[in-house]
This record gives structure tokens, sequence and C-alpha cells, in this order.
């Protein structure tokens, strides 16, 4: 009889020690694939935000070629009023020259 209880108790805590293994086997399992949709959250969020500076890297070349643009426009036109201006004052001194030449 004390080896039947003694067997029953060993049958017991091994029943017990397999259910406890397959508890932590499933909670392994369910933490591997909480881990791995994390790491895909993480890539998709990583990605997202690699895009976005993607494109304010691009918006703010853009905005940098416009504004080089205005500059380029605002020196052009400058250079054309000061060869006006240059124009101007040379057929004003030429004009004085021929009064000048006139009036002797």
């Amino acid at each position: 009889m004390k080896k039947v209880l003694i067997a029953a108790m060993v049958l017991t805590v091994s029943m017990t020690v397999m259910t406890s293994c397959r508890d932590t086997k499933d909670k392994a399992e369910e933490a591997t694939e909480e881990a791995a949709e994390t790491l895909d959250k993480a890539g998709e969020d990583l990605k997202e935000a690699a895009d976005d500076a993607a494109d304010a890297m691009k918006e703010a070349g853009e905005d940098a070629k416009e504004m080089g643009e205005k500059a380029l426009d605002s020196i052009k036109k400058a250079g054309e009023e000061t060869m006006d201006a240059a124009e101007k004052a040379g057929q004003d001194m030429k004009e004085a020259a021929k009064k000048a030449i006139d009036s002797i």
C-alpha cells in the first residue's frame, strides 16, 4: 500500500511538472509572438519616420532652390538696372560734351 501511495504521489508530481512545463512553453510562444509583433510595429514606425524625414529634406531642398532662383532674379534685375543707369549716364555725358563743344 505504501508503494502504491508513493507511486501515486510521484505520478501526481510528474503530471504537475508536465503541466507546468506545457504552460511555460505556451507562455514563451506567446511572448515570442508578441515580441515579433512589437518588432514589426517598430519597423513600420521607423520606415514611416524615415519617409517623413526624406519628404522634409526634399521640401527643404525645393525651398532652397526657389530662394536661390529668387536671389538670381534679383541679381539679374539689379545688373540690368545698373547697365541702364550706366547707359543713361553715358548718354548724359555725351550730350553734355556736345553742348560744351557747341558753346565753344
